[in-house]
């Protein structure tokens, strides 16, 4: 088995099926010999699928810019090694997202498994698809057990970097203490003129360059007041560093020893086995304000193809976010808007008379907070729900018509959307399923932008944003000849910043009086299934 990524005609995958004993022992020199040669043979615009010399057969199969390619002897039998190439085709795009050389040889060592699993000791095995995914995927118990025993290390040794930090950090305040009121080691005093101690020590020795209102005098834990790292001497800060910045160092240069080491013994070290700060770099930003509330709507819509609808339905939440706690006693102030076919259900802890009279959400008891979580939560406290359904053609946000007609050997498509006026739509895509074809479609025109899925045979049609300017647009494509429901079910996927219930908070209402809280809202509209059938 080999693997080349950089001849000019590109090939990423070399396997031979032995068939007879002749192949059994092939070194490397031989395997690249024979990728060395295959360029020069294949040539270029023939339609073959093999080539033949005086000892082996090459069965290839092109894969946008790049061969898969099959080496077999020449007793082999070339039906079933079309089969076995055809397999090994459908694996491919399994596995590599990108059929590039680079997507190729990111996922190679992916690749060299699965073929190993419908290539074996040179004769194919009896498989699918599904079967060769699901003996890549099993899970080894010896792999399990060598990743909780590297765990367990790491965890130890984060335990002994606290402790001898800590101990640092007491003979640092030990030292500091002789050096600048002459008392004792901490060890020989109990808990209690410890106390005392660092009491005096704050309020009578305030130019000392411990930071007034540290609350040392307040301190009754060792320990915990060693591990803060506030109040730290500044006029020796020569001899004692920050808590802050020796922590990090001692932990830093810690982590790195103990991970060359384990390296040294041939040990992988993984990165999710850093803090996960590293791992939360390009996600969406958490909430900042104090409270956030969220509007949303998922819109499930089946439209027929030609004309009307099937289904439309619209659900709705609104939830609220809250980062500290003592802002959970409130209640919020909505706005409905004047659309009557919207039905609205409170959550069951929120008082309903309070919401139908008044349109205030509050708890049934209004001594208790509303939960407060951290800003990575997802989706928070879920406060109102809300239904539409209906059979109007008029309340569908983007209608789609598509009209295929063959003539000769080919067939034009012509696709046509339309927008509602109520909606500005945003990151339109909308998805036409194609038979499947050795090429892209021919695309004659189009308003907006196209990409031609070659894996799932998807010819993605997208417009950035859809507002008064261009509330309808069309595109036109030309394929080889296809019976005209090979072009469904049509897909759409789109996001607007309205809602059908035009659902809005206006106020954040103070239970325990003061300012009203800063709150922000978000308010979208997305598709949750969305086609035309």
């Amino acid at each position: 088995m080999g693997h080349h990524c950089s001849h000019a005609v590109k090939t990423f995958a070399l396997f031979a099926v032995l068939v007879s004993r002749q192949f059994v022992d092939m070194t490397r020199i031989r395997i690249e010999g024979l990728l060395a040669a295959f360029p020069k043979l294949v040539g270029t615009g023939k339609q073959h699928t093999y080539v033949e010399t005086e000892n082996v057969r090459y069965v290839y199969q092109p894969i946008e810019a790049l061969y898969l390619l099959l080496v077999t002897n020449k007793n082999s039998n070339i039906l079933e090694d079309l089969e076995t190439l055809r397999l090994l085709s459908k694996l491919v795009p399994e596995y590599s997202y990108s059929l590039d050389e680079e997507g190729i040889c990111k996922h190679a060592f992916e690749l060299i498994f699965a073929f190993d699993e419908v290539i074996s000791l040179g004769h194919k095995e009896n498989v699918t698809v599904a079967q060769v995914k699901q003996y890549c995927e099993m899970e080894s118990h010896e792999e399990k057990l060598h990743k909780l025993v590297l765990q367990s290390k790491i965890n130890e040794t984060k335990d002994v970097m606290k402790r001898k930090a800590s101990e640092i950090d007491k003979s640092k305040i030990e030292k500091n203490r002789g050096d600048k009121g002459g008392f004792g080691p901490l060890q020989s005093m109990g808990s209690g003129r410890i106390e005392n101690s660092f009491s005096d020590l704050s309020i009578s020795s305030s130019g000392t360059g411990f930071g007034s209102g540290s609350g040392f005098g307040l301190t009754t834990d060792v320990d915990s007041f060693s591990t803060k790292p506030k109040g730290r001497p500044t006029t020796s800060s020569a001899t004692a560093p920050p808590k802050g910045l020796g922590m990090k160092l001692g932990k830093s240069q810690r982590t790195n020893q103990f991970l060359e080491s384990l390296k040294a013994e041939g040990e992988v070290i993984l990165e999710d086995v850093q803090p996960k700060l590293s791992q939360s770099r390009g996600a969406a930003p958490p909430p900042t304000d104090p409270i956030t509330l969220s509007v949303e709507e998922k819109l499930n819509v089946t439209l027929k193809r030609d004309g009307g609808v099937s289904n439309f339905d619209v659900q709705g939440t609104l939830s609220l976010q809250i980062l500290n706690q003592e802002d959970g006693h409130i209640q919020v102030q909505v706005q409905t808007g004047d659309n009557q076919a919207v039905a609205f259900k409170t959550h069951p802890n929120m008082n309903k008379e309070l919401f139908s009279n008044d349109s205030i959400l509050g708890l049934k008891d209004p001594n208790r907070p509303f939960p407060t979580g951290q800003a990575s939560d997802a989706g928070g406290v879920g406060l109102l729900k809300w239904r539409m359904q209906s059979t109007d053609e008029s309340m569908v946000p983007l209608t789609i018509n598509c009209w295929p007609s063959s003539s000769g050997n080919e067939t034009y498509v012509s696709i046509e959307y339309e927008a509602s006026s109520m909606f500005d739509l945003r990151n339109v895509v909308i998805f036409v399923p194609l038979p499947a074809l050795r090429e892209a479609p021919s695309v004659r025109q189009i308003d907006g932008e196209w990409r031609y899925d070659s894996r799932n045979s998807i010819l993605e049609w997208s417009v950035l944003l859809i507002d008064n300017s261009n509330r309808s647009g069309s595109m036109e494509f030309v394929v080889p000849l296809a019976d005209s429901s090979a072009f469904f079910p049509i897909s759409v996927r789109f996001m607007a910043t309205d809602t059908f219930s035009d659902l809005k908070v206006t106020n954040i209402i103070p239970l325990k009086g003061g300012n009203p809280p800063k709150f922000a809202q978000r308010t979208q509209l997305i598709t949750d299934n969305y086609q035309v059938v």
